[in-house]
């Protein structure tokens, strides 16, 4: 099992604790150095108030965070977790992505989904309703820019007529794609275009908000591990499939050790690889204490 652990550049109520170059670097040289194997960032350039008053969070740019993040480590993975697709021209995106691959000599991840807040799309002038075709069309148009020269393609909003994007990523092909979502299309999209595959918990409460499946036993995690490996074997996929799940709720204390492993294990006996990870703190000294006493419990 390995581990992706939250930057909390998300908890902008607490200023410099942890919105900085000097939070993310001391957060992330932290990490590193208690063996966590990525840090990640999410992904709301323009969030609207409603959905902020509803427990939602503010997010610094992804690329430029963990950008910072790769500046202070040498070792630990970069991890969108996640970026929306539909919000970017994909071939931005394609070179954002390498960019930074290539400045953290190939450690992204590059997490993505389709997305589901109505107004912040309306916001940024993206197409709510193509947001699926808009991802499938975007994950094609990137791998093609990272693989390719001399690229046609006609998107939806886009309109490539001979381009070439170098320089190449450093990872070959490209940085792996992890795509979110507990849909049964966001699963194909996965198995389909991608390297891993990200659901998350997701209750009856959020599920009309966030616009996904409900998540929320271990019964029906199962379930959709068993799909995607199905739509695998249906694909004729030999490759394997990166999952990465949550290990607990948003702001939630971790259990006792004892508990925490045998809950880390039943989850890799599913068939899940990775864990996302956070802990609730006000200050940037105590989520160091806490995330290297996770550490020392579970590595």
């Amino acid at each position: 099992m390995k581990f992706s652990i939250g930057l909390a550049t998300d908890r902008i109520q607490f200023g410099s604790e942890f919105v900085g170059a000097a939070a993310i670097s001391e957060i992330a040289r932290a990490a590193e150095g208690a063996g966590y194997h990525a840090c990640f960032v999410t992904d709301h350039p323009y969030p609207v108030q409603r959905w902020l008053d509803g427990g939602g969070h503010h997010a610094l740019d992804p690329f430029v965070a963990l950008t910072v993040a790769a500046t202070a480590t040498t070792r630990i993975r970069l991890h969108t977790h996640i970026i929306v697709l539909p919000y970017r021209n994909p071939f931005l995106v394609a070179k954002t992505a390498l960019t930074l691959d290539l400045v953290s000599d190939g450690r992204l991840i590059l997490g993505a989904a389709a997305g589901y807040l109505r107004g912040e799309f309306q916001a940024l002038g993206a197409d709510f309703d193509a947001r699926n075709e808009l991802s499938d069309e975007a994950i094609i148009a990137m791998k093609r820019a990272w693989t390719e020269d001399d690229v046609r393609m006609q998107g939806r909003h886009f309109n490539a007529r001979g381009n070439t994007m170098l320089p190449r990523p450093v990872q070959k092909p490209h940085p792996p794609l992890w795509i979110g979502g507990n849909s049964r299309q966001a699963i194909r999209r996965a198995v389909t275009l991608a390297q891993g595959w990200v659901p998350f918990p997701n209750s009856a409460t959020m599920s009309p908000f966030t616009r996904s499946p409900v998540l929320e036993t271990d019964d029906q995690l199962a379930e959709r591990i068993t799909y995607a490996r199905d739509h695998a074997a249906s694909i004729g996929r030999t490759a394997p499939l990166d999952i990465c799940y949550s290990l607990e709720g948003p702001g939630a204390e971790p259990p006792d050790a004892a508990v925490l492993r045998e809950r880390i294990a039943h989850l890799e006996s599913l068939g899940v690889n990775w864990l996302t990870v956070g802990f609730p703190a006000s200050d940037r000294a105590s989520y160091i204490a806490r995330l290297e006493a996770f550490a020392r419990a579970v590595f």
